[in-house]
């Protein structure tokens, strides 16, 4: 394989917009799958995302618009997936095995499958019988809304074919942007999942007024604990402090970007779950991954306070500041 072929972004929302703006930055063409037409064609109207990060603008003739997956799929090289994680399995849900064959299959998802309690590369393998080393990962400290501001930002591409990996970061990288390879594809899946957990836990933090002396110890320890998840569940040689792993958890537990952080604030402050997530209107992938990874942690039993406390908070309706002062035992 000498190159990354034709890249197809499946998604429509901010982050799909952004890896979409990214992906551009380097190459002249790429494909866009976008569900509704009504989406597409505010597209050809207005020259950007009609819905989502508005201020970029895009050259349209760079790119060939699909509300067709199927078609989309097989009509390009490389697949980034872009989906909300509780959705994947609605737009999946048609797919056969032979769609995805001699494809690149890239996870750009920043949660789990809810229910499955699998990360994509394991749902890809699991549900459509894709070889590990037509499977990646895109992850790290990126977030959307600072791409469309062109600020830098850093994406690490994970898989098991380290010829694809470094072909798709050569493919993505540019002044904007700077990646990375690794094999570490489930460890920095699950570390993608964990960090939001960890951003509602300092966003109800923050609404409960504790400090930053007190974040601070709260963010360390959650770096802590993600790693004993890590090694428990994927045993292999890693580094908690690259960047896909402790730097997504820090930019996404304190950035005023953060959809989970703001989740959390909101959740400390004394907004009920339900109201807090009909007022953000956008999804907050550390909602279903806190459920998820309570339940995946029945089998492994790891000691994790913070990611339980979350949970508990979540979906047992324990009081916030009850969970939190009881949690601050564990540090």
């Amino acid at each position: 394989m000498d190159s990354i072929g034709k890249i197809c972004i499946l998604g429509g929302g901010t982050w799909g917009t952004a890896l979409a703006k990214m992906v551009l930055m380097n190459q002249k063409h790429m494909n866009w799958y976008i569900r509704r037409d009504d989406q597409i064609e505010g597209f050809y109207k207005l020259g950007h995302n009609p819905n989502y990060l508005t201020n970029v603008k895009f050259n349209l003739a760079q790119i060939t618009f699909y509300s067709n997956i199927e078609k989309a799929i097989k009509d390009s090289d490389t697949i980034i997936v872009a989906i909300p994680s509780p959705y994947v399995k609605q737009y999946f849900r048609r797919m056969w095995n032979s769609t995805f064959r001699g494809k690149f299959m890239v996870s750009a998802l920043k949660g789990i499958i809810p229910n499955d309690n699998m990360v994509m590369s394991e749902f890809l393998a699991s549900n459509f019988k894709i070889p590990p080393e037509d499977i990646g990962v895109l992850s790290g400290p990126c977030h959307a809304e600072e791409v469309a501001l062109e600020r830098l930002s850093f994406l690490t591409v994970a898989s098991k074919d380290e010829t694809k990996a470094k072909l798709l970061a050569e493919a993505i990288s540019s002044r904007i942007l700077k990646t990375r390879i690794s094999k570490d594809v489930v460890g920095i899946e699950l570390a993608a999942v964990l960090k939001n957990i960890y951003a509602i836990s300092a966003g109800i933090c923050q609404g409960l007024l504790y400090g930053d002396n007190f974040q601070a110890v709260l963010m360390s320890n959650c770096a802590k604990e993600m790693s004993r998840f890590l090694d428990g569940v994927v045993p292999i040689e890693r580094n908690i402090a690259e960047q896909h792993y402790l730097g997504d958890m820090l930019v996404t537990g304190y950035s005023q970007f953060s959809r989970n952080r703001t989740l959390g604030a909101m959740i400390g402050k004394g907004y009920s779950v339900k109201s807090a997530q009909l007022e953000m209107e956008m999804i907050a992938e550390g909602y279903y991954g806190a459920k998820c990874i309570y339940e995946l942690n029945d089998r492994f039993k790891i000691d994790m306070p913070i990611a339980l406390t979350v949970y508990q908070i979540l979906f047992e309706k324990l009081q916030p500041q009850t969970a939190i002062k009881k949690l601050i035992d564990f540090f």
